[in-house]
C-alpha cells in the first residue's frame, strides 16, 4: 500500500503543549495497522474516541490522546473529515468542480 498524505491541516485554534505551539498538523496513513483497535464506522461517522486512538498514530506534529479530546470541535472535524478520506477508494472519490448556475 502507498502512503497517503494530507496537505497541511491548518488549526483554527491552535494547540498549545508547554513552549510548543501547534497550528498545523499533516496527516499519514501507510496501512490499515494505524486503525486498528477501532471499528471503521466508527471513524467515518467522525467518533470522538475512534479518532483519539487513531490520530496520534498518524499526524505529524505527533498528537497525544489528550490533545484530541481538548481540541477545538471545528479542528477535530477538519482532521477526522481528511482520515474519512483516507479510506474512500479513488474509484469512488468523485471530481468535483463547482461552477455558478447559468439558469
Amino acid at each position: 500500500m502507498s502512503l497517503k498524505r494530507s496537505d497541511a491541516i491548518l488549526l483554527d485554534t491552535p494547540i498549545k503543549r508547554g513552549e510548543q505551539t501547534i497550528s498545523s498538523i499533516t496527516l499519514a496513513l501507510s496501512g490499515s495497522g494505524a486503525l486498528r483497535g477501532v471499528t471503521l464506522t466508527d471513524v467515518l461517522q467522525l467518533d470522538v474516541i475512534a479518532l483519539s486512538k487513531v490520530l496520534p498514530r498518524i499526524s505529524d506534529p505527533m498528537l497525544t490522546e489528550q490533545d484530541v479530546l481538548r481540541m477545538d470541535p471545528a479542528d477535530l472535524v477538519k482532521l477526522g473529515t481528511e482520515l474519512a478520506g483516507f479510506l474512500v477508494p479513488n474509484s469512488s472519490k468523485v471530481d468535483v468542480c463547482l461552477k455558478p448556475s447559468t439558469t
